[in-house]
């Protein structure tokens, strides 16, 4: 690897954590409109659905990929929502988020929890990828009446 090489890669590994610490702060924020311009046109969405949690479903556009943060608000108690960044990788265009997630359903009042893993992709300053891995027996359980 020449010396050139080193410095586009640590410019783009750079590029992609700036974007992603971006959209950290925009869903801490709850700021839709910020998550929306972070997200590109078309995002290679995966979450696996779930038909008894409301907030998880296929997605794909900028706009219904950001409502995913105010769905998951309306049906979750957000006083008792937690999430922790354990890890944080970046390789490039991609970046790697492992941590915990907790949560209360309101429809129910039952109480989820677990780890997550978060593979995101940033290709020209957007989010083209998005895959979410989590707990989702516990969340389902929790929506369950």
């Amino acid at each position: 690897m020449t010396a050139s090489s080193v410095t586009i890669a640590r410019s783009v590994a750079e590029a992609t954590r700036a974007v992603v610490e971006e959209f950290l702060a925009a869903r801490l924020a709850g700021d839709t409109g910020r998550l929306i311009e972070l997200f590109a046109d078309e995002v290679d969405w995966l979450l696996a659905e779930n038909p008894a949690v409301p907030w998880i479903r296929p997605r794909s556009t900028a706009a219904d990929c950001a409502a995913q943060f105010t769905e998951l608000m309306e049906h979750t108690v957000p006083e008792d929502a937690r999430a922790s960044v354990d890890t944080f990788l970046v390789d490039g265009t991609d970046a790697v988020l492992m941590g915990h997630v907790s949560g209360t359903v309101r429809a129910t009042g039952k109480s989820f929890a677990g780890p997550f893993a978060l593979h995101l992709t940033v290709e020209h300053g957007q989010i083209t990828r998005h895959h979410l891995y989590e707990n989702s027996l516990s969340i389902a359980e929790a929506c369950a009446r």
